[in-house]
Order: C-alpha cells, then structure tokens, then sequence
C-alpha cells in the first residue's frame, strides 16, 4: 500500500514537472520570437503623439507594404495612425493604431528585406541612406523594369505589391494567364466600382485568395514581374474584365453569375 502511493507520488511530481517545463519552453519561445524585432524597434509602445527612430522605421516598413502614403517624417500622427490600423485589419490583428510588441513583431516578419532609404528628419538627414529599398540586384532590375513600363503613374509600391498578387494567385498559370490578373487589377484601379489604387484593389477585403492565404507575400519571380510590365505596356488578354476565378475551388455562388468571357489556364474570367 505504501509503495502504490509512492509511486502515485513520484508519478504526480514527474506529470508536475513536465507542465512547468513545457510552460518554460513555451515563454522561452515566444520571449525569443519577440527579441527578433528589438534591432528594429525599441521596447516601447509606439502610439498617437509618438515621434523619433521607432516612428521611423514604422512609417518606413509600412510604406514598404503600402499602407502608409505620407511622409516619412518620424511624427505618429493621423496618417500614420490609420495606416497602424489598416495594417492591424488586414493581418487579423486588434485594431487600436498601437503598436506593441505583437505588431512590431507582425511588421518585422512581413518587410524582412526593407532597408530604409528615407532621410532621418528627427536626426537632420538630409540625403537617402541608399540607393535602393530591396538590396538584391536582380529584385531591383525587375523593379527598374516595371517602372519603365508604367504610364499610369503607379508607386514602386504598387507595382512590387502587383507582382506579389500575380505570383500568390498565379504562378502555376501559364504566362498569359499571369498577365491577365494582372490586367484585372488595372482594369478595376481604372472602374468607379473599385479603389483607385493596385493596393487598394488588392487588399480590398475578400478579394484575392493569396491576400487571405498570406502567399501574398511570397517573393515573386521574374516571370511574375515580366507579366505586371506586359499589363501595363497594354496587353489585356481578358478584353476588360473585371473578375476571375478558378471553378474547382470557387465557394461563391454569386462568381457564377457574373458573365463569363474566356478561360485561361484554370481560371475563368468574366465581367
């Protein structure tokens, strides 16, 4: 009888120590995961009024991703504000405008090949600190491509986020297929029934499947960026639509009521 309840004893202790170790570990985890983002940003919260380095390397990630149009001038105020709480809705966060350590950490993951350009107004920078935001040569010679061929007058931010959407929602397309979403996209910057902006259109809620799945963020190919120039040089191969969608994995029924125009690949486009 003594020996069971010993045994009962040493069984409890061991289950007791197990708990707390697996506690340990996940803390230790998440602490780790957390320190990834303090070479970017200081421990503090950064909220409405807040000004210096971490504002700007804020104002500086969110623009990366084009949530924020204003000037980079290490001031949070209500522009900054609103592109906090665009960026917290559309990664399913609490939407406040603060930024603690869970959006820092967000943030850091989702512009992991940002590198500031913008001059540090609150230090009296007056130049860029490079000549560039991606680092990469062949990132960049993608990215001078597109600017060439854009006669609409788009950001760098909007044609990186256009490859982007092309490479999450097309790349095991043909290349036709590629360049027709990216011709949805402008065909909808261009329609009143839409936001006027690639970003806009983009991010609009529901709207694309690599924006809900997160491959929105994968890096995209060169093929990706060469169907965006195509796009933009004129080539529509959809002849104005405004929708598409893949019938093997579509859950809308209203998708099927839209007037169909042709397919390409696996998706079929209408208007």
């Amino acid at each position: 009888m003594k020996n069971s309840r010993i045994w009962i004893l040493i069984s409890i202790a061991i289950l007791l120590s197990a708990v707390v170790f697996a506690q340990g570990r996940l803390k230790a985890d998440h602490s780790s995961s957390l320190q990834e983002a303090l070479p970017t940003f200081s421990q503090q919260t950064i909220k409405f009024g807040s000004t210096g380095e971490d504002v700007y390397e804020l104002q500086g990630r969110l623009k990366h991703l084009g949530f924020y149009h204003g000037k980079i001038d290490s001031v949070f105020g209500s522009k900054t504000q609103g592109a906090v709480k665009w960026f917290q809705s559309e990664f399913g966060m609490k939407v406040d405008g603060v930024v603690g350590p869970k959006v820092k950490l967000k943030l850091y993951n989702a512009t992991k090949d940002f590198r500031p350009t913008a001059p540090k107004l609150h230090e009296g920078g007056g130049a860029a600190a490079g000549a560039g935001g991606n680092g990469g040569g062949g990132s960049n010679q993608g990215n001078n491509n597109l600017a060439s061929s854009n006669t609409m007058g788009l950001s760098d931010n909007d044609l990186r986020i256009m490859a982007n959407a092309v490479y999450g929602e097309a790349r095991g397309e043909p290349f036709e297929g590629q360049v027709a979403v990216a011709a949805v996209i402008l065909n909808r910057v261009k329609s009143p029934s839409f936001p006027n902006t690639p970003h806009g259109v983009i991010f609009e809620p529901r709207a694309f499947t690599a924006v809900a799945d997160g491959q929105i963020w994968l890096e995209p190919n060169a093929q990706a960026r060469k169907a965006v120039e195509q796009a933009l040089n004129g080539w529509d191969p959809t002849g104005g639509c405004l929708y598409y969608f893949n019938p093997k994995t579509a859950t809308s029924p209203w998708i099927w009521t839209r007037p169909q125009v042709k397919t390409i690949g696996q998706h079929i486009f209408c208007m």
